[in-house]
């Protein structure tokens, strides 16, 4: 069951710049940090900031629960997310959280090898996803696309966690192409596959999972900004009618979802 949803300051205990664009946060809290699901979300309130008057949707990155810290990936793209990456240590950042219904965790995963496939920013809820399934038994192994190596993130976390494969659409590490053409895919069947990232790219993961019979999870990247489901513009069509992805996902499995695959 979710953990009940909390509006909280958190400390801003660590920042760390990982390129020109994306910095890793790392929060923290006097109190215990809530319970939290790999796929769910965090709304941040960007403070300070004249023209951004929404919080921001950032994925759960990892949660480490001996230091009682929560971490978020996150690309600074407009005004909003870059006033959050340059934050400084100590800063207090108001948080709604935790939002959503996560990926699917077996109680028990009794060395299941569970492919998580990201692309781009889309990697951010794998790492915990991997983490979760590796403490109950599981063997995650991760496929992680970008355009080029420089836009790979975190890889000796990933590594900490499971096997990793990669993508590079100009071949600078791994092999080249987009994830849905590595060679790993022909190769082994996998327990589950469970997904983030570029519309086209879940669509053509969710298409090679169904093709094969095997269960698949997407999580979607609609656009969000209330994050309870009250303002309805992150709307997706499913099988059960019209839901907000913010509330009803942003996990999905792809025989809820009414893509043409």
């Amino acid at each position: 069951m979710n953990a009940k949803k909390q509006v909280s300051d958190l400390t801003l205990c660590g920042v760390k710049q990982l390129d020109q664009r994306y910095a890793l946060l790392r929060l923290t809290s006097a109190e215990p940090l809530p319970q939290m699901q790999p796929g769910q979300f965090v709304e941040v309130r960007i403070d300070n900031s004249p023209s951004t008057y929404l919080r921001r949707p950032i994925s759960i990155h990892f949660v480490d629960k001996e230091r009682n810290e929560l971490w978020l990936l996150v690309a600074a793209v407009g005004e909003g997310t870059r006033r959050l990456t340059r934050l400084p240590e100590g800063a207090l950042v108001n948080c709604v959280f935790p939002l959503g219904r996560g990926f699917t965790l077996p109680e028990k995963a009794d060395g299941q090898r569970v492919l998580l496939i990201g692309g781009g920013v889309g990697v951010a809820p794998l790492l915990y996803l991997g983490a979760e399934l590796k403490a109950r038994g599981g063997a995650p192994v991760f496929l992680l696309g970008s355009r080029t190596a420089s836009d790979l993130l975190e890889l000796d976390e990933f590594r900490a966690v499971g096997e990793v494969f990669i993508t590079t659409e100009d071949g600078s590490a791994g092999e080249k192409g987009f994830v849905t053409q590595h060679s790993l895919l022909g190769k082994e069947h996998f327990s589950r596959v469970q997904t983030c990232g570029p519309l086209p790219m879940m669509k053509a993961v969710a298409a090679y999972a169904k093709a094969r019979g095997m269960d698949c999870e997407v999580s979607l990247e609609n656009m969000m900004a209330c994050g309870v489901g009250a303002c309805l513009c992150c709307v997706e069509k499913t099988t059960a009618g019209n839901l907000c992805v913010c509330k009803e996902g942003p996990v999905f499995n792809i025989n809820q979802l009414l893509w043409q695959i």
